[in-house]
């Protein structure tokens, strides 16, 4: 019997103990051994929970424990998931985890730790929910070179952005629908501003590059701004608008970035809708691999922390081997990215002004809104657009299109 601790009885945690009951016997011919739950730390109280008898409110038992040999942190946030994580790897237990921004901030430090310990940290379920993510970018696809991943990573805007584009809603109704659906958190900055999505970015290129890419560092966009007609725009184009967070390397350099994009029917995560997540990642020699799932959610998260959990369980004493140095990663400037971009303006096409600003752009035919009209560019680098854009007196918004 291998004994399990869970920190943080919420829905991820619960989704754990859960899974880890549920599917108990499966489990144990994996491993060869039952896992069995001691303990699940909360400071609430869960009077006639099938667990009640296990949950405490003391880390400092767990960390005693010898006998406890994985620990899932399920908490979130740094404090005290950071002081706890790091307890427990110093004791020589392994954990796993699917707090980003843990991982996001600290994540080379805490492997580090783990290895010096004889023990393993891993965080599969920390991108893209329910998502197999990290475990194939460091197993299966270690023979490639990684040019580049896109992905939508975040349901809750993903949610959004697809009733905007089906339903023709506004920006706050769907808001407020998420919300309704528990989707979104009454304080909904982290999903809507797109700081979600920059820190799993973050942990994509850090272990694709193998150096710590600081989510402070990419250029971050949310969707806040988005407007129905801003899809009404997108249809004349045959396009949908999605938040991507991407990392790429070209020509030795390094570019790592979060915003909306319109992206066309011929795109692998164009069908990518609700709360599903899609990651795409492009390698050279197996060219695109696209991972579609639930990118949220207590079981679908919760699957991808047993598997965590499940992986220390059958390493016992084995050090992590994931290669992330804590040693930063400066990232190249996006303004030499290429992308073509749709401006919406004021006024009338027929004044032939955004011909002048930029020649060779084409002009969307369609009247959406009186007083306005749009048009896409050529390809530019972020640079020379934001240099022309700004001598737009009559401009509106552009969205980037991929």
């Amino acid at each position: 019997m291998i004994n399990v601790a869970i920190l943080g009885y919420g829905t991820v945690g619960g989704g754990v103990a859960e899974v880890l009951k549920t599917n108990a016997a499966s489990i144990a011919k994996r491993v060869g051994e039952e896992l069995n739950i001691k303990y699940i730390l909360d400071i609430r109280e869960f009077p006639g929970d099938p667990f009640e008898n296990i949950i405490t409110k003391d880390f400092d038992a767990i960390v005693a424990d010898a006998d406890v040999k994985v620990v899932c942190e399920t908490m979130g946030g740094l404090k005290p998931a950071y002081d706890f994580t790091k307890k427990l790897l110093e004791a020589g237990k392994s954990v796993c985890t699917s707090n980003k921004e843990l991982v996001a901030a600290h994540g080379p430090e805490l492997l580090a730790l783990a290895k010096e310990n004889g023990c393993q940290y891993l965080f599969e379920a920390s991108v893209g929910g329910g998502i197999p993510i990290i475990r194939p970018l460091l197993t299966c696809l270690t023979a490639e070179e990684i040019g580049e991943i896109t992905g939508i990573l975040n349901g809750t805007t993903n949610y959004m952005l697809t009733k905007m584009d089906k339903e023709g809603s506004d920006y706050a109704d769907v808001l407020k629908e998420a919300q309704d659906n528990g989707y979104a958190e009454r304080n909904p900055e982290a999903d809507v501003e797109g700081y979600d999505a920059c820190r799993k970015i973050a942990i994509l290129a850090s272990l694709s590059y193998g150096q710590t890419v600081n989510y402070e560092d990419i250029y971050t966009e949310g969707i806040s701004k988005i407007t129905k007609e801003d899809f009404d725009y997108a249809g004349l184009l045959n396009r949908s608008i999605k938040l991507l967070g991407f990392c790429k390397e070209e020509g030795g350099k390094k570019y790592a970035m979060v915003a909306p994009f319109l992206l066309d029917e011929n795109h692998p995560l164009y069908s990518i809708n609700g709360v599903f997540n899609g990651i795409l990642v492009h390698g050279n020699m197996v060219d695109d691999v696209v991972f579609v799932g639930r990118g949220a959610g207590k079981l679908p998260t919760a699957s991808a922390v047993v598997s965590d959990i499940i992986e220390e369980a059958m390493n016992l004493g084995k050090a992590s081997d994931i290669e992330w140095v804590d040693e930063k990663l400066t990232l190249d400037d996006k303004n030499e990215l290429k992308f073509k971009y749709m401006v919406r303006v004021s006024g009338n096409a027929s004044d032939g002004r955004f011909a002048q600003v930029f020649p060779g752009a084409e002009e969307l035919g369609a009247e959406i809104l009186a007083g306005e009209y749009a048009f896409v560019t050529p390809e530019l680098t972020e640079g020379e657009f934001l240099s022309k854009y700004a001598t737009l007196s009559n401009a509106i918004k552009f969205i980037r299109i991929k």
